[in-house]
C-alpha cells in the first residue's frame, strides 16, 4: 500500500466511477500523441488509461513509494513511469512533439503546474485534471467574476476552458477538507498573441495585484506613456477585461513605447 503524505498534498481518489469519468473526459478531447499522467499515486486513473493508451502512456510522480508501487503493478510501464517533479523537470523525456496531461493535482501545487503548462503550451494539447474546487472555478471564470484572476486570463488566452463536475471529499483517502472540481483545457488556435507576450503578462499581473483599483492606478508602476494614461479602458478594473482587452491594451502600450 502507498501511504498518503501530507507534505505532498496527497489525497487518493477511491471512487472508481469518478476515475472513469475523468478518463472519459480525456477520451472526448481525442488526444493524438503521448498521454502524461501527473501524480498517479495508487493508479486509480492509470488502470483505465492503460486500457485506452497503453503504448503511449507515461507517468511521473514525486513520491518514490508511488513509483515503486506502479512499477510492481504496471510492469509494462516501468520504463515510462518516472520519479521526478513535473514542475522542475525539463520535458525532454516526452518522446512526441505534442502531449496531453491528466491527473489529480495536489492542491498545494496546482497553480505551479499550470504555470509550467504555460511555459510549454505549444506542446500541451489538452489538460484534464482534478483540483481544489475554488481553484478550478477561478481558472474557468469569465471576465466580471470576482474569481477571475491572473491564471484565468493567461490560460484562457491559449486554451478553451471547461468546468466538468464537482467531486465531494468523502471519495478520497484521506478525505480533504474541501470539495474538488474537474476541468478540461483544450488548446485553441492561438500560436502567438498580437502583442508583446512578456508585456501582456506584466500588465495582467500588475493589474490584478491591485484588483480593487482602476487600471490607471494599478498600472502606475509600469510608467505608462501619457497617451496611454488617457485611454478610456484604464477607467476599468482588471477583472472586467477579457483576454482580447488585455491584448489590445498591451498592444497600445507597446506602440506608444516605440
Amino acid at each position: 500500500m502507498v501511504k498518503a503524505k501530507k507534505h505532498l498534498g496527497q489525497h487518493f481518489l477511491t471512487d472508481e466511477s469518478i476515475a472513469l469519468d475523468i478518463v472519459k473526459a480525456l477520451n472526448e478531447a481525442n488526444p493524438k500523441e503521448t498521454i502524461l499522467e501527473i501524480g498517479p499515486g495508487t493508479g486509480v486513473l492509470t488502470k483505465y488509461l492503460v486500457e485506452e493508451y497503453n503504448d503511449r502512456l507515461m507517468l511521473i510522480d514525486l513520491d518514490r513509494e508511488s513509483v515503486d508501487y506502479l512499477h510492481q503493478h504496471y510492469p509494462d510501464l516501468q520504463d515510462r513511469t518516472l520519479y521526478g517533479d513535473f514542475i522542475r523537470k525539463d520535458i525532454d523525456y516526452i518522446p512526441t512533439d505534442h502531449f496531453s496531461i491528466i491527473g489529480n493535482f495536489p492542491y498545494n501545487i496546482s497553480s505551479q503546474i499550470f504555470f509550467k503548462v504555460l511555459e510549454v503550451k505549444d506542446r500541451v494539447d489538452n489538460v484534464i485534471c482534478m483540483l481544489q474546487y475554488e481553484v478550478a472555478k477561478r481558472l474557468v471564470s469569465p471576465p466580471g467574476n470576482k474569481d477571475y484572476g491572473i491564471l484565468s486570463v493567461l490560460l484562457q488566452a491559449y486554451y478553451k476552458m471547461e468546468y466538468l463536475f464537482d467531486v465531494e471529499p468523502h471519495v478520497f483517502h484521506p478525505p480533504p477538507k474541501v470539495r474538488s472540481g474537474v476541468i478540461r483545457l483544450i488548446r485553441n488556435e492561438t500560436i502567438t498573441l498580437d502583442c508583446d507576450e512578456k508585456l501582456f503578462k506584466r500588465v495582467i499581473k500588475q493589474g490584478f495585484q491591485n484588483r480593487r483599483k482602476t487600471l490607471r492606478n494599478a498600472l502606475k508602476p509600469l510608467n505608462l506613456p501619457p497617451e496611454v494614461v488617457e485611454l478610456e479602458i484604464l477607467n476599468r478594473r482588471a477583472e472586467t477585461l477579457s483576454v482580447d482587452d488585455f491584448v489590445l491594451l498591451s498592444k497600445q502600450i507597446e506602440n506608444w513605447n516605440q
